[in-house]
């Protein structure tokens, strides 16, 4: 069956870094666009950044571009969002998603359970 496992979250310190893992099986990888989205508690959740499949091309929220970046490793199975200067008003519930077509809203087709970024001021 399906599965996206998110790892990867923490506990970090304002300017700090992370990078977020999504490990995907069940499905051909490589045929599907892959997206990180978050929710803050008592928000919606919201588009992070997502990637296409074939050409790679990369979308990111405004309020984060130039902080985050997003990539795959198709070998792998594996999507990052590599997250810096992170800021506490990043803190969420970080899942991973997956969809054949790429969009900056909700309807992707698999979530992962999502896992926890926590940015201290």
């Amino acid at each position: 069956q399906v599965q996206l496992v998110e790892s990867g979250g923490g506990l970090v310190q304002a300017g700090g870094s992370l990078r977020l893992s999504c490990a995907a099986s069940g499905f051909t990888f490589s045929t599907y666009a892959m997206g990180w989205f978050r929710q803050a508690p008592g928000k919606e959740r919201e588009f992070v950044a997502g990637i296409r499949r074939g050409d790679g091309r990369t979308y990111y929220a405004d309020s984060v571009k130039d902080r985050f970046t997003i990539s795959r490793d198709n070998a792998k199975n594996t999507v990052y969002l590599q997250m810096n200067s992170l800021k506490p008003e990043d803190t969420a519930l970080y899942y991973c998603a997956s969809d054949p077509v790429l969009r900056t809203t909700m309807g992707w087709t698999y979530w992962g359970k999502g896992t926890l970024v926590t940015v201290s001021s």
